[in-house]
């Protein structure tokens, strides 16, 4: 509707919108698609599993929703330096206001959700709502400013206002998926994860070393999908450790992080 409707009435904002919409849609199946082979079982092709299909759709996610923005702010840059654009405000303002119920709806219940079921996909998709729907209100919000200002003497820069849109939106736009795409690469490369995760992970660690008669030292800690893996090595001075002992600290450590709502991986390195 928002591609054909602002082909029509010839708003850059409208189609962005509408473009920005129908991605969304195959990006979600996308993420459901992924979620759903994530689930099945195939350890003989993924003996590690398959948490690193999550940050691979949330970069094929991001990207598309860049190029998308990208493109769009040079129309509306090339706009503007053309003479703006004409559009009709009143059928534009009806269409966003239908496009705000539905997103926000869209969004919410996504969020909602999410609060049941932690997953980047989900977070990726509650974002990706969220954007949704802030274009829709703003292009609701930008053309009643722009029917408004055909009743003042500046009716002649109405032309201006769809491209000054979406200049503006493309800001706060660009923003959010950089955002994605940044924290999905950083799982790709198997880099550190936010400092609240490390400082979580090794307060836990800290607080099991002082139960112990052994020293442990976190070694490692990233996180992929939603699986954390965590590195510890075990450092005992004696020539001979009782497997008791080993099996005592791993137990201890799995159920001191289960606290963390990630898929725990952990390893446990006996190092003298």
């Amino acid at each position: 509707m928002g591609l054909v409707l602002g082909l029509m009435v010839g708003s850059l904002v409208i189609v962005f919108d509408g473009v920005y919409s129908l991605v969304s849609l195959l990006l979600t199946l996308l993420s459901l698609a992924a979620s759903r082979y994530i689930q099945t079982p195939s350890a003989g092709r993924f003996p590690f599993g398959k948490a690193m299909i999550e940050p691979i759709v949330i970069v094929v996610k991001a990207s598309v929703i860049l190029a998308i923005v990208s493109y769009s702010l040079y129309s509306a840059v090339t706009a503007m330096f053309s003479g703006g654009r004409e559009v009709n405000a009143s059928i534009a303002t009806i269409f966003g206001i239908i496009n705000v119920l539905g997103c926000s709806y869209a969004w919410w219940y996504i969020a909602r959700k999410s609060k049941q079921f932690s997953s980047g996909l989900i977070n990726a998709e509650t974002k990706q709502w969220q954007m949704d729907t802030l274009l829709s209100l703003a292009v609701t919000v930008g053309f009643v400013v722009a029917w408004a200002m055909t009743l003042t003497p500046y009716a002649e820069l109405n032309v201006y206002a769809d491209p000054a849109m979406m200049i503006l939106m493309s800001f706060y736009f660009i923003k959010v998926p950089y955002d994605m795409l940044k924290e999905a690469v950083r799982e790709l490369l198997m880099m550190s994860p936010s400092k609240e995760i490390i400082q979580k992970v090794d307060q836990t660690i800290q607080a099991v070393d002082n139960e112990l008669d052994q020293h442990l030292e976190l070694a490692g800690v990233t996180k992929v999908g939603q699986e954390l893996r965590v590195d510890v090595d075990l450092r005992t001075e004696d020539k001979h450790l009782p497997i008791a002992d080993v099996k005592k600290a791993r137990q201890t450590l799995q159920k001191r992080l289960s606290n963390v709502p990630l898929d725990l991986q952990l390893n446990l390195n006996i190092a003298s």
